[in-house]
């Protein structure tokens, strides 16, 4: 790319209804084969050698391209594979980059109402603003790269239980004036839970060397 092109890219955005997403395959099996391999040479060739500036450019992605690009090569993936792992962590990525504020507050409500370790686990400071959050949830994709990559995505299923919480318990909120928002919470929590069901499976699995 130029520098006069790079000069006036603009990123691809999108929204954070993008994390139920689906992408429809012309051919399954091709785009099974392509999401693995890509997916295993990516993780083999950071974490072998991991360049400050590469993790960089990859904690960045979403900001920079958007999320089409990775979707096409993995949202199609097994939730509990190597590439279904990478696609949820940047889809929870990219739902907090998108709505902070949002965000911020189901993680509020959720460390309040869920009795567990999670929080711990997750690592978000107390109280945990938008801005703390969007550094959080860059740190747990950091480390997929280039730290620990099951507790990678053991913190990052941790977080997803705490925000699935909050969000159960602020559609109760709403359920009696606003069904419609209640609903959207609702569904946003069912998503938040199965993705934090399925990242700490592939944790497991990774542990056994089994995350294929």
């Amino acid at each position: 790319m130029s520098d006069e092109s790079r000069e006036f890219h603009k990123p691809v955005r999108r929204p954070a209804e993008l994390f139920d997403r689906l992408f429809a395959a012309e051919d399954p099996a091709e785009v099974s084969r392509v999401a693995h391999s890509t997916a295993h040479a990516l993780l083999a060739r950071v974490r072998a050698d991991p360049d400050g500036a590469v993790v960089d450019r990859l904690v960045a992605f979403t900001d920079e391209n958007g999320i089409d690009d990775i979707a096409e090569l993995w949202s199609r993936s097994p939730s509990r594979s190597l590439p279904g792992a990478l696609w949820r962590l940047y889809l929870l990525q990219l739902m907090i980059h998108d709505d902070p504020r949002t965000a911020a507050l189901l993680y509020e409500r959720g460390r309040a109402e869920l009795a567990s370790v999670d929080e711990v686990v997750a690592g978000a400071p107390s109280p945990a603003g938008p801005e703390e959050l969007v550094a959080l949830i860059d740190t747990i994709l950091r480390g997929l790269f280039e730290g620990d990559f099951a507790v990678a995505l053991e913190r990052a299923a941790a977080f997803a239980r705490v925000q699935a919480s909050g969000a159960t318990h602020i559609a109760d909120d709403y359920e009696a004036t606003e069904p419609e928002r209640a609903s959207s919470f609702t569904t946003r929590a069912l998503r938040l839970a199965d993705y934090a069901r399925d990242l700490a499976a592939c944790a497991a699995l990774w542990r056994r060397d089994a995350l294929s």
